[in-house]
Protein backbone atom coordinates (compact mmCIF):
# COMPACT_ATOMS: atom_id res chain seq x y z
CA UNK A 1 0.00 0.00 0.00
CA UNK A 2 1.55 3.39 -1.11
CA UNK A 3 1.72 5.68 2.05
CA UNK A 4 0.33 8.45 3.36
CA UNK A 5 1.51 11.79 1.32
CA UNK A 6 -0.76 14.36 2.24
CA UNK A 7 -2.68 14.67 5.10
CA UNK A 8 -5.67 17.06 6.20
CA UNK A 9 -7.04 17.04 9.64
CA UNK A 10 -9.93 18.90 11.45
CA UNK A 11 -8.99 22.05 9.14
CA UNK A 12 -10.99 25.19 9.81
CA UNK A 13 -10.87 28.61 8.32
CA UNK A 14 -13.25 31.53 9.50
CA UNK A 15 -13.94 34.90 8.07
CA UNK A 16 -15.02 36.35 10.72
CA UNK A 17 -18.22 34.89 11.49
CA UNK A 18 -18.34 33.21 7.97
CA UNK A 19 -17.19 29.40 8.24
CA UNK A 20 -15.54 28.55 5.16
CA UNK A 21 -13.60 24.82 6.43
CA UNK A 22 -15.68 23.30 9.38
CA UNK A 23 -13.37 20.23 9.97
CA UNK A 24 -11.77 18.75 7.13
CA UNK A 25 -10.59 15.67 7.43
CA UNK A 26 -8.90 13.22 4.65
CA UNK A 27 -5.60 12.11 3.54
CA UNK A 28 -4.06 11.45 0.16
CA UNK A 29 -1.94 8.23 -0.33
CA UNK A 30 2.01 9.16 -2.39
CA UNK A 31 1.31 8.73 -6.15
CA UNK A 32 -2.37 8.84 -6.20
CA UNK A 33 -4.80 11.44 -8.16
CA UNK A 34 -7.71 12.49 -5.83
CA UNK A 35 -10.69 14.69 -6.84
CA UNK A 36 -12.40 17.17 -4.87
CA UNK A 37 -15.81 18.25 -5.80
CA UNK A 38 -17.90 20.68 -4.22
CA UNK A 39 -20.35 23.47 -5.62
CA UNK A 40 -19.64 27.30 -5.83
CA UNK A 41 -18.59 28.31 -2.04
CA UNK A 42 -18.60 25.02 -1.20
CA UNK A 43 -14.65 26.09 0.44
CA UNK A 44 -12.15 23.90 -2.62
CA UNK A 45 -10.21 27.07 -3.73
CA UNK A 46 -9.89 28.20 0.04
CA UNK A 47 -8.87 24.82 1.70
CA UNK A 48 -6.60 24.61 -2.11
CA UNK A 49 -5.00 27.91 -0.62
CA UNK A 50 -4.14 26.33 2.49
CA UNK A 51 -2.80 23.36 0.89
CA UNK A 52 -0.66 25.39 -1.17
CA UNK A 53 0.77 27.75 1.70
CA UNK A 54 -1.30 30.39 0.35
CA UNK A 55 -3.54 30.95 3.92
CA UNK A 56 -3.36 29.79 7.29
CA UNK A 57 -5.60 27.52 9.05
CA UNK A 58 -8.35 29.03 11.53
CA UNK A 59 -7.89 25.33 13.23
CA UNK A 60 -6.56 21.87 12.69
CA UNK A 61 -3.84 21.16 10.15
CA UNK A 62 -2.82 19.98 7.14
CA UNK A 63 0.86 17.86 6.33
CA UNK A 64 2.66 16.97 3.50
CA UNK A 65 5.06 14.03 3.42
CA UNK A 66 4.78 14.41 7.57
CA UNK A 67 5.58 18.07 7.92
CA UNK A 68 2.97 21.15 8.47
CA UNK A 69 1.93 23.21 5.71
CA UNK A 70 2.05 26.70 6.14
CA UNK A 71 3.10 30.52 5.14
CA UNK A 72 6.40 29.71 6.56
CA UNK A 73 7.27 26.34 4.93
CA UNK A 74 9.04 27.78 2.43
CA UNK A 75 11.20 24.40 1.91
CA UNK A 76 7.62 22.50 1.36
CA UNK A 77 6.73 24.93 -1.21
CA UNK A 78 9.41 23.28 -3.84
CA UNK A 79 7.23 20.06 -3.28
CA UNK A 80 3.93 21.64 -4.85
CA UNK A 81 2.85 22.74 -8.20
CA UNK A 82 -0.26 25.21 -8.45
CA UNK A 83 -2.47 25.39 -11.49
CA UNK A 84 -5.36 28.08 -10.08
CA UNK A 85 -8.36 28.68 -11.52
CA UNK A 86 -7.71 32.07 -13.01
CA UNK A 87 -4.63 32.03 -15.66
CA UNK A 88 -1.69 33.24 -13.70
CA UNK A 89 0.77 33.86 -16.92
CA UNK A 90 2.17 37.05 -17.91
CA UNK A 91 0.80 38.54 -21.31
CA UNK A 92 3.67 39.94 -22.34
CA UNK A 93 5.93 37.62 -22.06
CA UNK A 94 6.79 35.03 -24.52
CA UNK A 95 5.56 30.79 -23.79
CA UNK A 96 9.37 30.35 -22.81
CA UNK A 97 10.09 33.46 -20.96
CA UNK A 98 7.09 32.45 -18.63
CA UNK A 99 8.52 29.15 -18.05
CA UNK A 100 12.01 30.99 -17.26
CA UNK A 101 10.05 33.45 -14.61
CA UNK A 102 8.33 30.58 -12.81
CA UNK A 103 11.15 27.94 -13.01
CA UNK A 104 13.45 31.16 -11.56
CA UNK A 105 11.03 31.46 -8.70
CA UNK A 106 12.01 28.21 -7.52
CA UNK A 107 15.50 28.63 -7.67
CA UNK A 108 16.46 26.06 -11.54
CA UNK A 109 19.48 27.89 -13.23
CA UNK A 110 21.35 27.42 -16.06
CA UNK A 111 21.72 23.86 -17.78
CA UNK A 112 18.55 22.36 -15.46
CA UNK A 113 16.57 25.30 -15.95
CA UNK A 114 16.85 25.88 -20.08
CA UNK A 115 16.41 21.48 -20.12
CA UNK A 116 12.94 21.59 -17.93
CA UNK A 117 11.77 24.35 -19.99
CA UNK A 118 12.40 22.36 -23.50
CA UNK A 119 11.13 19.40 -21.93
CA UNK A 120 8.03 21.32 -20.30
CA UNK A 121 7.28 22.61 -23.69
CA UNK A 122 7.35 19.70 -25.54
CA UNK A 123 5.18 18.23 -22.89
CA UNK A 124 2.05 20.59 -23.10
CA UNK A 125 2.68 20.59 -26.87
CA UNK A 126 3.65 24.07 -27.65
CA UNK A 127 7.60 23.68 -28.51
CA UNK A 128 6.52 25.45 -31.79
CA UNK A 129 5.43 28.47 -29.96
CA UNK A 130 7.90 29.27 -27.29
CA UNK A 131 8.92 32.65 -28.68
CA UNK A 132 5.57 33.78 -29.10
CA UNK A 133 3.52 36.20 -26.50
CA UNK A 134 1.39 34.66 -24.33
CA UNK A 135 -1.17 37.61 -25.08
CA UNK A 136 -1.67 36.18 -28.48
CA UNK A 137 -2.30 32.38 -27.48
CA UNK A 138 -5.83 30.79 -27.51
CA UNK A 139 -7.39 30.46 -24.30
CA UNK A 140 -6.58 26.25 -24.93
CA UNK A 141 -3.21 27.14 -25.19
CA UNK A 142 -3.34 29.20 -22.23
CA UNK A 143 -4.77 26.52 -20.07
CA UNK A 144 -1.49 24.13 -21.20
CA UNK A 145 1.12 27.12 -20.20
CA UNK A 146 -0.50 27.43 -16.95
CA UNK A 147 -0.10 23.58 -16.52
CA UNK A 148 3.12 23.90 -17.79
CA UNK A 149 4.27 26.65 -15.24
CA UNK A 150 3.00 24.54 -12.35
CA UNK A 151 5.51 21.59 -13.79
CA UNK A 152 8.27 23.51 -14.70
CA UNK A 153 10.26 22.67 -11.20
CA UNK A 154 9.45 19.16 -10.89
CA UNK A 155 6.93 19.41 -8.05
CA UNK A 156 5.92 16.27 -6.38
CA UNK A 157 2.13 17.54 -5.73
CA UNK A 158 0.03 18.91 -8.50
CA UNK A 159 -2.97 21.16 -6.63
CA UNK A 160 -5.05 22.02 -9.76
CA UNK A 161 -7.85 24.14 -9.68
CA UNK A 162 -10.40 24.34 -12.65
CA UNK A 163 -7.62 23.86 -15.15
CA UNK A 164 -9.35 23.07 -18.27
CA UNK A 165 -12.02 26.03 -17.71
CA UNK A 166 -13.17 26.75 -21.41
CA UNK A 167 -10.68 24.86 -23.66
CA UNK A 168 -11.50 22.84 -26.49
CA UNK A 169 -11.47 19.40 -26.44
CA UNK A 170 -8.00 19.05 -27.86
CA UNK A 171 -6.65 20.83 -25.27
CA UNK A 172 -8.76 19.23 -22.73
CA UNK A 173 -6.95 15.79 -23.98
CA UNK A 174 -3.61 16.73 -24.46
CA UNK A 175 -4.10 18.24 -20.45
CA UNK A 176 -5.77 15.06 -19.26
CA UNK A 177 -2.50 13.41 -20.93
CA UNK A 178 -0.06 15.39 -18.86
CA UNK A 179 -1.77 15.33 -16.05
CA UNK A 180 -1.66 11.23 -16.37
CA UNK A 181 2.12 11.17 -17.47
CA UNK A 182 3.32 13.30 -14.35
CA UNK A 183 1.17 10.52 -12.01
CA UNK A 184 2.85 7.60 -13.81
CA UNK A 185 5.91 9.21 -13.17
CA UNK A 186 5.26 9.97 -9.50
CA UNK A 187 3.72 12.90 -9.16
CA UNK A 188 0.68 12.85 -6.52
CA UNK A 189 -2.49 14.92 -7.91
CA UNK A 190 -5.68 16.70 -6.10
CA UNK A 191 -8.14 17.74 -8.77
CA UNK A 192 -10.94 20.03 -8.78
CA UNK A 193 -13.46 20.76 -11.40
CA UNK A 194 -17.17 21.18 -11.93
CA UNK A 195 -17.16 19.21 -15.15
CA UNK A 196 -17.95 15.83 -13.95
CA UNK A 197 -17.23 13.62 -16.28
CA UNK A 198 -13.44 14.83 -16.05
CA UNK A 199 -13.45 13.74 -12.28
CA UNK A 200 -14.86 10.75 -13.09
CA UNK A 201 -12.47 9.80 -15.60
CA UNK A 202 -9.46 10.81 -13.88
CA UNK A 203 -9.67 9.93 -10.47
CA UNK A 204 -10.38 6.58 -8.55
CA UNK A 205 -10.99 8.26 -5.22
CA UNK A 206 -13.54 11.40 -4.55
CA UNK A 207 -14.13 13.81 -1.72
CA UNK A 208 -16.83 15.85 -1.88
CA UNK A 209 -17.18 19.19 0.00
CA UNK A 210 -20.01 21.27 0.63
CA UNK A 211 -20.70 24.18 3.15
CA UNK A 212 -17.15 23.57 4.36
CA UNK A 213 -18.17 20.29 5.10
CA UNK A 214 -16.67 16.87 3.76
CA UNK A 215 -19.88 14.94 3.30
CA UNK A 216 -18.58 12.20 1.13
CA UNK A 217 -14.87 10.81 0.50
CA UNK A 218 -14.84 6.93 -0.98
CA UNK A 219 -13.37 5.54 -4.04
CA UNK A 220 -15.51 6.63 -7.32
CA UNK A 221 -17.08 2.33 -7.41
CA UNK A 222 -18.00 2.64 -3.60
CA UNK A 223 -19.83 5.89 -4.49
CA UNK A 224 -21.60 5.16 -7.83
CA UNK A 225 -22.99 2.43 -5.83
CA UNK A 226 -25.33 5.07 -3.59
CA UNK A 227 -27.05 5.10 -7.35
CA UNK A 228 -29.34 3.41 -9.11
CA UNK A 229 -29.15 3.00 -12.63
CA UNK A 230 -32.26 3.44 -14.74
CA UNK A 231 -34.30 2.30 -17.36
CA UNK A 232 -37.00 3.28 -19.54
CA UNK A 233 -39.13 1.17 -21.79
CA UNK A 234 -42.10 2.40 -24.16
CA UNK A 235 -44.42 -0.32 -24.96
CA UNK A 236 -47.96 0.14 -26.90
CA UNK A 237 -50.11 -0.68 -23.87
CA UNK A 238 -48.84 -1.02 -20.29
CA UNK A 239 -51.56 -3.78 -18.69
CA UNK A 240 -52.13 -4.46 -15.76
CA UNK A 241 -50.16 -8.03 -15.77
CA UNK A 242 -46.73 -6.08 -17.09
CA UNK A 243 -46.72 -3.79 -13.97
CA UNK A 244 -47.15 -6.62 -11.33
CA UNK A 245 -44.43 -9.01 -13.21
CA UNK A 246 -42.04 -5.95 -13.36
CA UNK A 247 -43.24 -4.84 -8.92
CA UNK A 248 -41.71 -8.79 -8.81
CA UNK A 249 -38.34 -8.41 -10.10
CA UNK A 250 -35.97 -8.68 -7.39
CA UNK A 251 -34.40 -5.08 -6.40
CA UNK A 252 -36.16 -2.84 -9.07
CA UNK A 253 -38.81 0.39 -8.48
CA UNK A 254 -41.28 1.01 -10.80
CA UNK A 255 -42.25 4.36 -11.80
CA UNK A 256 -45.13 5.02 -14.51
CA UNK A 257 -44.67 8.20 -16.45
CA UNK A 258 -47.87 7.91 -18.91
CA UNK A 259 -50.06 5.52 -20.95
CA UNK A 260 -47.20 3.27 -22.68
CA UNK A 261 -43.77 4.82 -20.71
CA UNK A 262 -42.28 3.27 -17.82
CA UNK A 263 -39.26 3.70 -16.01
CA UNK A 264 -37.35 1.21 -13.90
CA UNK A 265 -35.05 2.14 -10.88
CA UNK A 266 -32.22 -0.75 -10.36
CA UNK A 267 -29.93 -2.48 -8.90
CA UNK A 268 -28.19 -3.52 -11.84
CA UNK A 269 -29.06 -2.31 -15.43
CA UNK A 270 -27.74 -5.07 -17.11
CA UNK A 271 -29.40 -8.27 -14.98
CA UNK A 272 -32.79 -6.34 -14.61
CA UNK A 273 -32.80 -5.22 -18.69
CA UNK A 274 -32.21 -9.10 -19.68
CA UNK A 275 -35.37 -9.87 -16.88
CA UNK A 276 -37.30 -7.33 -18.27
CA UNK A 277 -37.26 -8.70 -21.84
CA UNK A 278 -38.15 -12.13 -20.81
CA UNK A 279 -41.06 -10.66 -19.48
CA UNK A 280 -41.66 -8.73 -22.76
CA UNK A 281 -41.50 -12.08 -24.45
CA UNK A 282 -43.57 -13.75 -22.04
CA UNK A 283 -46.41 -11.35 -22.06
CA UNK A 284 -45.75 -11.09 -26.27
CA UNK A 285 -46.14 -7.12 -25.68
CA UNK A 286 -43.29 -5.59 -28.49
CA UNK A 287 -40.63 -2.97 -27.24
CA UNK A 288 -40.92 0.04 -29.16
CA UNK A 289 -38.49 2.47 -27.07
CA UNK A 290 -35.59 1.71 -24.66
CA UNK A 291 -33.29 4.20 -22.56
CA UNK A 292 -30.84 3.06 -20.22
CA UNK A 293 -28.60 5.50 -17.85
CA UNK A 294 -25.94 3.98 -15.34
CA UNK A 295 -25.44 5.64 -12.29
CA UNK A 296 -22.49 8.64 -12.53
CA UNK A 297 -21.29 10.96 -10.65
CA UNK A 298 -23.32 13.75 -11.71
CA UNK A 299 -26.04 11.75 -10.28
CA UNK A 300 -24.56 11.34 -6.95
CA UNK A 301 -23.01 14.23 -6.79
CA UNK A 302 -26.53 16.53 -7.05
CA UNK A 303 -28.41 14.05 -4.53
CA UNK A 304 -25.60 14.62 -2.33
CA UNK A 305 -25.25 18.71 -2.02
CA UNK A 306 -29.18 18.92 -4.04
CA UNK A 307 -30.28 20.57 -7.35
CA UNK A 308 -30.61 24.16 -5.66
CA UNK A 309 -28.40 27.21 -7.65
CA UNK A 310 -25.58 28.07 -5.90
CA UNK A 311 -23.93 31.39 -6.07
Amino acid sequence: MSRTFLEVHDVRKCYGKTIALDGITFQVAEGEIFGLLGPNGAGKTTLLSILSCLLETSAGEARLLGRPLHRAARSLRREIGIVPQELALYGELTARENLRFFGQLYGLKRALLRRRMEEVLAAIGLADRAEQRVETFSGGMKRRLNLGAALVHEPRLLLLDEPTTGVDPQSRNHIFEEIRRVNRAGVTVVYTSHYMEEVQALCPRIGIIDHGQLIACDRLTELLQQMDGLIRIRVPQISVGLRERIKQLPSVRLTEQNGQRLELECRDVKKTLLQLVSVLNELQLELTSLETEEPNLERVFLHLTGRALRD
